[in-house]
Formats: structure tokens, C-alpha cells, sequence
């Protein structure tokens, strides 16, 4: 089958920017990976996504838009556009664009699920095939719409070098994913817990910046550990997946009363034994675990991740470690998500969100 090559683009649940990178693939096992390149949001654009949210609680349909939602939705595709430009002016063009736009709500128990990003207007201002709206077909066939990054996961985990079977792939974003690939059947993958998202909104209503950069704020804290089991009471963990989260699934409350860097340091430890946790629903025990994602950068959450696997003999990489590039992960599985979507292709499992029976997904707009 012949190989396309694809562009991915992923605003996450932290609001920070837009990431882009570079597939080439068959959307089968055949993956070499490209560049990739990040544009950041200005704060106050970034304000504007996160007052989003809250507009985005009246929705009950995936076509509304109350509030400024329309006006931002075309914002935020035309700065995509403005991203797409730039990269393609300095690593050339591509032959499809896998177009993710921001999630504002997502409510699996409703099957309701919004990412906003005009498709078709993004098609028309790059003049290149857009597959936008990949997540609401797993959700008509009973999924939860998310994750979707594992049919990626199961690609990459099958050929990596020097890496023990079973592995589990964790995305730390706004809120964490894990993707267990063995040697054989497809993957199962599901929402594990609050990632960084939790520790932004702290460090910002507590000190007024946008994150904690390298863990800097909680290296000077430490961990109230009767905050951190609370939060790990929270029924979501017991439960086996499939399952997903909105970014408000969890909130401070919990911490409220804590010091600066005390909740900044147990809010990451809330989220690497979140990620821990999921072993126990794997169908065995990894063997390695590969951290991608922002959180990665977090010393302490990556920390507590490796002295709880080096309990049950595993040990935790970062991306780098295995060749991958654990900051464009989610941009390149976008770019190959766009190319099985092309070709009919699945992109969820039941395994991986629920689905009734693997599915294909998302909408094709063309210039023009």
C-alpha cells in the first residue's frame, strides 16, 4: 500500500499550543517519523480556551456553539492554518493534514464529545485534504471517544528496539493515557487519571504562572499523602476500562488548604500513582513503561512512576530513551490516524475505548 505523507496537529487538554509533526505511512506498520515543530498560545488566547470550558457546559448537541464559541472555533482553525503554513514553508508540503482542534467538552456516559476546528475551513486556507471529528464515530458505536492515540501506540510498540514486552505506553497531558502493547492481539488502552492539568490550575491560582516548569515550585514542597488518597478514593480508578475523562473531572478541592509547592508536589504524585493504578487493570503486568508527553519533563512525577514499576521489576523510559520524540507523540498519531481514516481503516477497538466492534472515523474535507 502505497505510503502518504501526513501531517498531524494537536491542541491538548493543556491548552499550551499547537504541536505538528510528520508521518510517513501506509497507516499499517510502515511508520517513519518527521519533523515536528511547536507554536505556543499567548496567554491571553489561552484564557480565552479555558473560559471555554465553561461555556462548553451548556452544550447538549455536538453542532452548538453558545457564547463566543464560534468565534473562537474560527480562530483557533485559522491559527492552525497560520501553524500549518509555517511548517510547510520550512519542511514541505504534505499530502494530508490530520486536524484534531480542542476539546471543549467531553461526556462519554452522554455519548457527547465537542472538539472545536472547522475542518473544511482549515482544507481551504492550507489547499490540502483535512480529517477532522475523529472521535464521534467510536461514540455512536457505544465507544467512549477516547484515547485515541493507541492504534499509533500499537504500531510503534511492536518494532521498538531493546524494549521488553508487554509495554505500556503513558501520555502525560492535561490528563493521562495508557496504551499496553503485547506481542500479539490489539491494544488496551484507556484514561488513567488527572495528568498535568491539575498541577497548571494549582501553580496558577496559587502563584500566578501557567505551569511548573521542570517541578521547580515542588521541589520545594512535599507530599501530604492523606491528599494524595483521597484522590486515588475517587471511584473512576476502580473501575476497569475503557473509560475517558473530561479536563473537570477533577479539581482542587481536595488540595484546598495546601502551601504552594506542597500541592504542586502532591498533585504530581497524585499523578504518577494514578498511572501506576492502571496496571491493575492490564491484562499482565508491563514489563516497560514509555513516558511521553509534557509530564514527562516533570522530574518528580517521573520520579514516583519509576520507584513504584521498579516495585514489580519494570522499568520506566522516556520517549527519548527508545528514539521517539515524547512531545510530537500525539501530533504524529494524529498524522497516522488521518491516513487509516482515508483508508477506511480502524482507529478504536473495544479494548480501547468500548467500541461494539473496531471502528474507522473522522470527516474529510477537501480544498475547494
Amino acid at each position: 500500500m502505497t505510503a502518504m505523507r501526513a501531517l498531524g496537529l494537536m491542541s491538548g487538554t493543556s491548552m499550551d499550543g499547537i504541536d505538528l509533526a510528520v508521518v510517513t505511512t501506509d497507516g499499517e506498520s510502515a511508520v517513519t517519523r518527521g519533523p515536528s515543530m511547536f507554536v505556543a498560545y499567548d496567554a491571553a488566547f489561552r484564557r480565552r480556551i479555558e473560559a471555554a470550558l465553561e461555556v462548553a457546559k451548556e452544550i447538549s448537541s455536538r453542532a452548538e456553539r453558545p457564547g463566543d464559541l464560534a468565534e473562537l472555533e474560527r480562530e483557533l482553525t485559522l491559527r492552525h492554518a497560520r501553524a500549518v503554513a509555517a511548517f510547510v514553508d520550512a519542511h514541505g508540503a504534505v499530502d494530508l493534514i490530520g486536524f484534531h482542534g480542542q476539546t471543549v467538552l467531553h461526556r462519554p456516559e452522554r455519548a457527547l464529545t465537542v472538539q472545536i476546528g472547522d475542518g473544511a475551513l482549515l482544507a481551504r486556507e492550507t489547499n490540502t485534504p483535512v480529517v477532522f471529528d475523529m472521535r464521534a464515530a467510536d461514540m455512536v458505536a457505544g465507544g467512549q471517544g477516547a484515547p485515541l492515540v493507541p492504534a499509533y501506540h500499537g504500531a510503534l510498540g511492536a518494532k521498538l528496539p531493546a524494549v521488553d514486552l508487554p509495554v505500556c505506553f503513558v501520555n502525560i497531558g492535561g490528563i493521562s493515557n495508557i496504551t499496553f502493547v503485547a506481542a500479539d492481539g490489539p491494544p488496551v488502552a484507556f484514561d488513567s487519571g488527572p495528568g498535568n492539568a491539575l498541577i497548571d490550575q494549582w501553580v496558577s491560582r496559587e502563584g500566578g504562572v501557567p505551569f511548573d516548569q521542570n517541578g521547580m515550585i515542588a521541589s520545594e514542597g512535599g507530599v501530604v499523602a492523606g491528599v494524595v488518597e483521597r484522590y486515588l478514593d475517587n471511584p473512576f480508578f476502580a473501575r476497569s476500562g475503557p473509560k475517558s475523562l473530561d479536563r473537570n473531572d477533577f479539581t482542587l478541592e481536595l488540595a484546598a488548604g495546601l502551601e504552594l509547592a506542597d500541592g504542586a508536589r502532591t498533585l504530581a504524585a497524585v499523578s504518577a500513582e494514578a498511572i501506576l493504578k492502571a496496571a491493575e487493570h492490564m491484562p499482565a503486568a508491563p514489563k516497560s513503561w514509555i513516558v511521553c508527553g509534557g509530564g514527562r519533563k516533570n522530574p518528580h512525577i517521573a520520579a514516583d512512576l519509576s520507584k513504584g514499576a521498579e516495585v514489580h521489576g519494570a522499568r520506566v523510559l522516556l520517549a527519548e530513551d527508545v528514539g521517539l520524540d515524547g512531545d510530537a507523540m500525539e501530533a504524529e498519531a494524529w498524522a497516522y490516524l488521518a491516513v487509516r481514516s482515508m483508508r477506511g481503516m480502524p482507529l478504536t477497538w473495544p479494548t480501547t475505548t468500548g467500541c461494539r466492534a473496531p471502528v474507522t472515523g473522522g470527516v474529510i474535507a477537501r480544498p475547494g
